[in-house]
């Protein structure tokens, strides 16, 4: 498996999951017609709702600083009940749902 052997993903420490017979490729859209599949990113909340994902170009790598902030932002926006803007990391304020601040952000 990928894990045992790549310098990188062994120090990974969560779960990790292979798709040897892409049959999650085929379920979520990324099987190609030769039967690869595309990289994606899927974020998957507890309840089972795809709550982002993106399609990469096999020559283009994964920003993950930006899916660990797309992570963080779907979680204050859930406990706070806001938006969040643009460029937003943790400890910045979100934004409230008014329609007199829109186009403010």
């Amino acid at each position: 498996m990928f894990h045992d052997i790549s310098p990188s993903a062994s120090k990974i420490t969560y779960p990790m999951l292979s798709d040897r017979n892409a049959l999650i490729a085929e379920t979520y859209g990324v099987k190609t017609k030769d039967g690869t599949a595309n990289r994606a990113t899927f974020l998957i909340d507890p309840s089972g709702r795809i709550r982002y994902y993106e399609i990469y170009p096999l020559e283009v790598g994964r920003n993950i600083p930006e899916v660990i902030r797309l992570i963080q932002a779907l979680k204050y926006a859930e406990a706070t009940n806001e938006g969040v803007p643009s460029g937003w990391h943790p400890g910045m304020p979100g934004i409230k749902a008014e329609l007199s601040k829109a186009g403010q952000y």
